[in-house]
């Protein structure tokens, strides 16, 4: 198991390097709040079924955007929020770009970490995988192709869409394919959780342990299932480039093909480069969608 998070920066360091907010002072009236409204907007305007149970908790909950017709390629969306804030409800736009290409879109909610709760990294992970297990189930009631799954996540979401890529499906459940993600793409993602252990930012809430780290951190995983293409924004903090960097390096070009830091783009409106069709992230994912 790899170990890529070597040196030895300052707690102070690593939450300027994290705190997107500071970076991008903007964030809410520039991008989260035009999020939330274009979400309340498709909602209301495309065909979609919502709060779907795909497991026992009340966080539990997927949103289904279908394409029409039957066989669509599946994307399934995982939100950021340094798995401590946000929700699908804030990313329904991401889905219209998509269905109106007849692919079949996901969005998955997850129970969210806070100092005063008892969710657990761990226990993300594990809804993702429940999440991935009901999409491969059941999507084909929706429109869906359980057989061409493709996974995006943005940051935090990156983080998880990249685990979901390393999984051991059939140890999971013996009753699930070996690779039940076809191909993944981790936007602005999170691939080695030693550094946001260390950042007093963000370990309030999460308050990982250095087993969670080794466990919950896909560039210390030998290989991935499927195939992943690394994005972020050239604009982002130095220790996001390396995060990109980095899965590239510890899974290799076979499993990682595609690494690109996109000009011009800070860590929010790389988001917005996958719902616009002609965004560099959007035709990146359709190229998976269609492979």
């Amino acid at each position: 198991m790899n170990t890529p998070f070597a040196f030895n920066p300052s707690a102070d360091y690593l939450d300027q390097q994290y705190n997107n907010r500071l970076r991008v002072p903007d964030f809410i009236t520039e991008h989260v709040q035009h999020w939330q409204s274009g979400s309340a907007q498709v909602r209301a305007q495309q065909a979609c079924l919502l709060d779907v149970a795909y497991g026992p908790s009340a966080a539990e909950k997927l949103d289904i955007f279908p394409a029409g017709g039957s066989k669509q390629s599946v994307l399934v969306f995982i939100h950021g929020g340094y798995w401590r804030s946000l929700d699908k409800a804030d990313h329904s736009f991401v889905a219209p770009a998509f269905t109106q290409e007849g692919v079949c879109v996901v969005v998955p909610n997850y129970a969210l970490c806070s100092a005063q709760g008892s969710t657990t990294m761990e226990d993300i992970v594990l809804q993702m995988v429940r999440a991935l297990a009901w999409v491969y189930r059941n999507i084909d009631q929706y429109g869906g192709d359980p057989a061409r799954i493709t996974v995006a996540g943005h940051s935090a979401g990156g983080h998880l869409a990249a685990m979901l890529a390393a999984c051991e499906w059939e140890r999971w459940d013996a009753g699930l394919p070996r690779q039940v993600v076809r191909s993944a793409i981790s936007i602005s993602g999170l691939h080695d959780l030693a550094p946001i252990m260390h950042s007093p930012y963000l370990q309030s809430d999460l308050q990982l342990t250095p087993e969670q780290v080794q466990r919950c951190s896909p560039a210390y995983f030998a290989a991935a299932r499927a195939p992943l293409y690394a994005v972020c924004g050239a604009d982002e903090s130095d220790e996001f480039l390396r995060q990109n960097r980095l899965i590239e390096s510890a899974w290799g070009p076979s499993r990682v093909p595609l690494r690109e830091a996109l000009a011009g783009h800070n860590h929010f409106s790389m988001l917005e480069t996958l719902t616009k069709a002609t965004g560099r992230t959007h035709m990146l994912a359709q190229k998976l969608l269609q492979g």
